[in-house]
């Protein structure tokens, strides 16, 4: 944690009341904590009263049954709760918006920090609190600890609190925090790391607790088709089932090739150097783009930088994975040539013979391996014509009949006359 520190001045309206470093101004805060103080000033926060109420009996008993930490108490009972009892601590479980959902530990310091409204049901958001180590953790989405005098209730400050947020590990989004309060014994390395490994233990068993779910399938909006002689094409289903077929320039086709394969995303430049070694400029770009979202979908491209936002299939995609399977027969289902033929980029020119070799590798494989099939739907294929070593494995292939030997041994010949 960071050790700059910073004064708070005094705010400009004197009537409101303030907390004693504030008027001082004196007090140096780390600059975290500074920022906090100055978010619960420009809200109103009222530093000389607990923690509002935020949820009735009955809305606490719903927001307790229907949260996912719910199901990870006795982990945190395990590993915190136990070691709280007898110790002069409490341990407190809030969810995402900073309602309190569960405080136990040490009954008699459960009975003192109930003086202050730290109870199930109260609001320990920044909004609602001030700075405190459950609500900041929230605010910044960082582990955090606060010490006595750090908090800007009056209230809080004979307490010093640890607060780690929680996250939902299928969604990455904050789902609640795990705090630490007690005395100013437990303002330690040791405590943070404490509820630090408690958070990752419940983070744990939430993953846990997905791994029984059937993963729900991600349906993409479109299919690309960019392999073979025609020219690439954009294919969707309308409400009322009927498919339909937008051919793509050849630019915007080589554009969703490219973010296919960065799903990190490209940043203008680069995709511009990709597409073009003279480098299309900027401006280009960003109407390409601006051009493409109008027909795969404003939502299905994402800018700073350029990368898909969800889901695309394509037949580039749909060979990639049958490869990858060991599947050739699906492989050469979808391969119907090479990769966008009249495409000049050369990251494009790149991927197009990746994706050809790959292919050729995967069919002489399989055809030593005695499947001559694969091997006749490769040599049927345009650009294996040329291919003279695929022409003689099919000649020498012990699959072979007579006519084949002598259809391929004609083919043979011609190629060794054309390149003589």
């Amino acid at each position: 944690m960071a050790d700059e520190t910073r004064s708070v001045k005094p705010p400009p309206d004197a009537a409101r009341p303030t907390p004693d470093v504030i008027v001082a101004g004196q007090t140096p805060l780390r600059r975290f904590v500074a920022e906090s103080w100055q978010r619960s000033l420009a809200i109103g926060v009222d530093p000389d009263s607990g923690a509002r109420e935020a949820a009735q009996a009955a809305r606490l008993s719903e927001l307790r049954n229907s949260h996912p930490l719910a199901a990870t108490l006795p982990v945190i009972r395990k590993l915190l709760v136990d070691y709280a009892v007898d110790s002069g601590v409490v341990v407190a479980v809030t969810a995402a918006d900073g309602t309190m959902l569960w405080v136990e530990g040490d009954p008699e310091a459960c009975r003192k920090v109930a003086a202050m409204n730290f109870v199930p049901g109260a609001d320990w958001s920044e909004q609602g609190a001030g700075t405190n180590a459950p609500g900041t953790a929230l605010a910044l989405d960082r582990e955090v600890q606060i010490n006595g005098h750090e908090h800007f209730s009056r209230l809080v400050r004979p307490w010093t609190c640890t607060a780690v947020p929680v996250h939902d590990p299928m969604t990455g989004l904050v789902v609640g925090s795990i705090d630490l309060t007690g005395g100013s014994s437990i303002a330690s390395a040791q405590t943070l790391a404490l509820v630090r490994a408690t958070a990752v233990a419940v983070e744990h068993r939430l993953a846990l607790s997905y791994s029984h779910i059937p993963p729900t399938p991600v349906v993409s909006p479109g299919r690309l088709t960019v392999l073979g002689p025609d020219r690439p094409s954009w294919h969707t289903v309308d409400e009322q089932g009927r498919a339909r077929a937008q051919q793509l320039s050849g630019r915007h086709a080589e554009i969703l090739v490219l973010l296919l394969q960065h799903s990190e995303g490209l940043s203008g430049d680069h995709l511009a150097m990709l597409l073009d070694e003279r480098e299309l400029d900027a401006v280009t770009i960003r109407a390409e783009l601006s051009r493409l979202r109008r027909i795969v979908g404003a939502d299905m491209i994402g800018s700073r930088p350029y990368r898909l936002l969800g889901p695309m299939d394509s037949d580039m995609g749909e060979v990639f994975a049958a490869l990858r399977r060991g599947d050739v027969n699906a492989a050469l289902d979808s391969y119907r040539g090479q990769l966008l033929p009249r495409s000049g980029s050369p990251a494009v020119a790149r991927l197009r013979t990746e994706l050809s070799a790959s292919v050729r590798g995967a069919v002489l494989a399989a055809s030593s391996a005695g499947d001559v099939h694969v091997l006749r739907r490769w040599l049927d294929l345009p650009e294996a014509r040329d291919d003279r070593h695929g022409w003689q494995a099919l000649h020498d292939h012990r699959g072979a009949d007579e006519l084949t030997r002598a259809q391929t041994r004609g083919h043979l010949t011609a190629l060794d006359t054309a390149l003589s």
